[in-house]
C-alpha cells in the first residue's frame, strides 16, 4: 500500500468519527468547552494554594506547629477539590463521567498532604478508613 493510499485511508476514518460526533449533536472541542466541571476544579486548587500561602505569609499558621509545612495542607485541600469535582460528576447527570481515576488521584493528594501534617502512621489509617466508608455507601446506596 503506497503512502498515499494509507493517509487517504486514515483521513476517510477521521472524516467519518467527526460525521459520527456532528450527528450526536457536538463536536469533541463544544463537548469540552461545556464541561465547567474541570475548570472549575482548576481554578479552585489555584484559589485554595494562594489562599494558603497568603495566610502564611501574614502568620496566621505561627500559633500551630503542625502546619510547619504548609505544602501538605495545600495537597489535602487539592485533594478534596478533585474529590469533590468527583463527587459533582455523579451528582449532576450533564456532567457524568468515569470518576474512578480522579478519586485516586485525590486520595492520593489527601493522603501525601495529611501524611506531612499528621505523620504517616495516622494519615493512610484515616484515608483506608475514608476509602471503606466510600465502598460501604457505594453498596448500599447502589443497590437501591
Amino acid at each position: 500500500m503506497s503512502d498515499r493510499q494509507y493517509y487517504g485511508k486514515e483521513a476517510e476514518k477521521a472524516e467519518k468519527e467527526r460525521e459520527k460526533h456532528e450527528k450526536e449533536g457536538r463536536s469533541w472541542e463544544e463537548k469540552w468547552r461545556h464541561d465547567p466541571v474541570s475548570g472549575a476544579v482548576w481554578a479552585l486548587i489555584l484559589v485554595w494554594a494562594g489562599l494558603v500561602l497568603l495566610a502564611d505569609n501574614m502568620g496566621l499558621f505561627t500559633p500551630y506547629e503542625r502546619l510547619d509545612d504548609i505544602w501538605g495542607l495545600i495537597l489535602a485541600g487539592a485533594g478534596m477539590l478533585v474529590i469533590l469535582g468527583a463527587v459533582v460528576r455523579l451528582i449532576v447527570p450533564a456532567y457524568r463521567r468515569a470518576i474512578g481515576g480522579a478519586l485516586i488521584w485525590g486520595a492520593i493528594l489527601v493522603a501525601v498532604g495529611l501524611g506531612n501534617l499528621l505523620g504517616v502512621s495516622i494519615a493512610w489509617p484515616l484515608i483506608l478508613i475514608a476509602i471503606g466508608v466510600g465502598l460501604l455507601l457505594r453498596g448500599l446506596l447502589g443497590s437501591r
